[in-house]
């Protein structure tokens, strides 16, 4: 019988590890181009409120801190900021929590 309870705590134990440590990550940004000021998409998962605080677009030298409008599991919306120069920027989550960390993305947005 403890065997038994013993081999049900431990798989009640695994099933839920994934969902404890699943990491935020962006997966795509719509549209792939756009100017100051311009709204766009990002999408990804486990980047809601609490997972994501803050995005950045960043050059990998200058990060600059994007005005997100709306935020759910999926999808951040977002606007470009006004002071941004052209370039090719990857997108940057600074997670939530204690143990906040930056994480570059390997989603890219053209500012023209």
């Amino acid at each position: 019988m403890r065997s038994l309870v013993c081999a049900v705590f431990a798989t009640a134990i695994l099933s839920l590890a994934p969902a404890a440590f699943a990491q935020s990550r962006l997966t795509s940004v719509d549209p792939m181009n756009g100017k100051p000021g311009d709204a766009a998409t990002t999408s990804g998962e486990n980047i809601g409120k609490g997972k994501v605080a803050e995005l950045f677009l960043t050059d990998g030298t200058n990060d600059f801190k994007v005005v997100m409008v709306e935020q759910n599991e999926t999808q951040i919306k977002f606007t470009i900021p006004a002071t941004i120069k052209p370039a090719r920027y990857a997108l940057m989550i600074k997670t939530g929590g204690a143990q906040a960390r930056l994480l570059e993305q390997p989603v890219k947005i053209t500012v023209e």
